[in-house]
């Protein structure tokens, strides 16, 4: 499941992938040097039943720094949704690392000096900036694009940077990140995101200070959407993305929610995943999965597989959604 590729000094990512389409793993190259470190996770993407497979993720260790990893997942929507999720996919690894090489570099004395533990160290805080300006940027670029329509398309985005220790969190939309804990009786599954969803409170403010409108239509009382003030389109059902640029002076936005997280000796695997499968499958389901999952590599379609069952089950006669998942193993090995 593992490629190679290379990150030069402009920041691009070079590759040669194999395996699936939507969701792929990279093995950097830092500074030229490769090794046969064994792999670090998995990734597994499959389509719903509503026709394209709308959803892109990628999985890339060595990020930034030798013990660095990057992972992201990327819903798209709309009709051209599936093109935006590859582009934010493919591109913006590589406009995160350049905005993150751009800040001045830390020394090892300020990250001493910064207290690391408990709170953030300044490093999280210039990856923090990093974010803002990466996914600031890739919205310009989804904008100026004379070849592809955004206006009601987009694609949603959970990353996460891991450096050493230090694990940045960005999420822009209703995909989500969690994290499995060991404790006393198993794994603790903690939730690193906000589904950042219409329904939010300070969201539908934000989105209503915009004059946009936030209803959920009769045949899905349980979904509440975006509308245009005076029109009802496009009825979009997050509320923060790329794209979707008709609905930017509306309360749309593509500032990601930063997080940080300090790792601890317990903290044992991280899962990203589309909200398929978090429609269907709670934290706890999810972690269970993962944990009882002693081939790494197979992790991430083994939850996948559990989600499509799950949907059957659940819902048959709904169109089941795109599932995605990425599983990011901490200490290497659950066996």
């Amino acid at each position: 499941m593992g490629i190679c590729a290379s990150i030069n000094s402009s920041s691009e990512i070079h590759d040669d992938t194999y395996g699936q389409e939507n969701a792929v793993y990279y093995r950097g190259i830092i500074a030229n040097i490769a090794d046969e470190s064994q792999l670090i996770g998995s990734t597994y993407s499959h389509a719903g039943s509503k026709g394209l497979n709308q959803d892109s993720a990628l999985l890339f260790e060595r990020y930034g720094i030798e013990d660095g990893a990057f992972g992201g997942v990327f819903d798209g929507h709309g009709q051209n949704g599936h093109i935006v999720s590859k582009m934010v996919r493919n591109r913006l690894p590589s406009l995160l690392l350049g905005q993150r090489n751009s800040k001045a570099k830390i020394t090892q004395n300020e990250r001493v000096e910064s207290g690391i533990q408990p709170g953030p160290s300044k490093n999280f805080l210039k990856w923090k900036e990093a974010c803002l300006d990466a996914f600031k940027l890739m919205d310009k670029e989804l904008k100026v694009l004379d070849s592809l329509d955004c206006l009601c398309s987009g694609s949603t985005a959970s990353v996460v940077v891991k450096q050493g220790d230090d694990l940045v969190v960005a999420n822009l939309g209703d995909s989500r990140a969690v994290l499995g804990t060991k404790i006393e009786n198993g794994i603790m599954a903690v939730q690193l995101t906000t589904d950042l969803k219409p329904g939010v409170p300070s969201e539908a403010q934000r989105i209503r200070k915009c004059n946009g409108r936030v209803l959920a239509l009769e045949e899905e009382p349980h979904v509440q959407r975006v509308w245009l003030p005076y029109d009802d389109s496009p009825g979009l059902a997050m509320s923060r993305a790329f794209g979707d640029f008709i609905l930017k002076k509306h309360g749309i936005i593509s500032i990601p929610d930063v997080s940080y997280h300090r790792l601890s000796p317990n903290d044992e695997f991280l899962v990203l995943a589309t909200d398929g499968v978090w429609d269907v499958l709670s934290n706890e389901k999810v972690m269970s999965i993962v944990s009882s999952t002693h081939n790494e590599e197979e992790a991430a379609k083994a939850v996948v597989d559990a989600a499509i069952a799950s949907w059957k089950q659940k819902f048959p006669n709904t169109r089941r959604d795109d599932c995605t998942v990425i599983c990011l193993f901490l200490r290497r090995s659950l066996q």
